[in-house]
């Protein structure tokens, strides 16, 4: 079953999160599990963003997390960040092209 992630962040320093971003995808080239991922900003909220990540299954993104590159990121991210992001874990039910 395909499964999102969907991480909600707060940050003044957001060209430094994509950064982040790029570095550990260069770093974990043919290692991560993550198949796409979609960077938003709330246009109602300056500063929120939303970053959602697709993976083929838990168990995959579970792996992607215990990458090293991975933890690294995650300690970055959060001194980037105004406040601590928010994982939001989701199982997807449906998936439709419309």
């Amino acid at each position: 079953m395909t499964f999102m992630q969907v991480i909600e962040f707060k940050t003044s320093r957001y060209n430094d999160v994509n950064e982040l971003v790029n570095g550990w995808m260069r770093e974990t080239e043919g290692k991560r599990t993550a198949t796409h991922a979609v960077m938003t900003s709330d246009r109602d909220r300056p500063g929120s963003y939303l970053e959602i990540v697709e993976f083929p299954s838990y168990d995959a993104a579970m792996a992607n997390s215990n990458l090293p590159e991975t933890g690294k990121f995650a300690a970055r991210m959060n001194e980037l960040c105004d406040e601590p992001p928010v994982f939001h874990n989701l199982d997807v039910m449906r998936d439709e092209s419309l």
